[in-house]
């Protein structure tokens, strides 16, 4: 696997919080996205249930549905976890994240 390499803390917020931008690309990214404990795929797929669960559906929701198309999560699958999800989570923040998926996998 190559290594996860993040600089948007450092980039966005380096000067006004030098400790957030730290562990943002250092520690988030660099540790925990590094640790080969669990796949990539899976990771992505979790990052994603826990974005959703949580209703984030801004730009880092974005970011990491197109990381989890990278890494390899098909249409099919990242509906079938959208779907199985939004049971669990609430069905208005399933449609927010379809959304936001069908543009990230249009191509598909």
């Amino acid at each position: 696997m190559a290594k996860i390499v993040q600089t948007a803390g450092k980039n966005a917020l380096g000067e006004f919080a030098p400790e957030f931008a730290h562990f943002n690309d250092d520690v988030l990214f660099g540790e925990n996205w590094n640790n080969e404990d669990i796949d990539l795929k899976t990771r992505c797929i979790i990052t994603v249930v826990a974005l959703m669960s949580s209703g984030v559906t801004d730009s880092s929701l974005k970011y990491h549905l197109e990381n989890a198309k990278n890494n390899g999560v098909t249409a099919k699958e990242i509906a079938a976890v959208i779907t199985h999800v939004a049971f669990y989570a609430g069905w208005p923040k399933a449609w927010a994240v379809f959304n936001m998926a069908k543009e990230v996998w249009k191509e598909d």
